[in-house]
């Protein structure tokens, strides 16, 4: 019978929590680019900007948890990226910005670092 290594398990976890966290801004992105197909505040641009902003507040939150694991430049970074996306998105919300394409850019960006 084969035992798994802890740093192996510790591996494969990180390896599956990165893969969850590519979906979750796959779908973020997926629902801003079908808002911004509509044009004007719809029930697409509800969706979306709910879906993204209980997204980067869960990032944020486990950002600044002492147990992460990242750099403390890079957690401080990743916070100020996800700081400028909530404002982003309460903007759009009350109607005094469309930057759905800038939120989906900094997203992609993102997601693909999580490679």
């Amino acid at each position: 019978m084969y035992q798994f290594s802890y740093a192996e398990v510790m591996q494969d976890a990180v390896v599956d929590a990165r893969e969850r966290e590519r979906q979750v801004l796959d779908r973020s992105i997926a629902l801003l680019a079908a808002a911004k197909e509509k044009e004007k505040y719809s029930r697409e641009a509800i969706e979306a900007l709910f879906y993204t902003r209980r997204v980067w507040v869960a990032f944020i939150e486990d950002l600044k948890n002492p147990e992460n694991q990242l750099e403390i430049q890079l957690r401080a970074n990743l916070i100020s990226i996800a700081i400028w996306i909530l404002k982003e998105c309460e903007r759009i919300r009350k109607r005094q910005s469309t930057n759905y394409q800038g939120i989906i850019d900094v997203t992609t960006i993102i997601r693909d670092g999580l490679k």
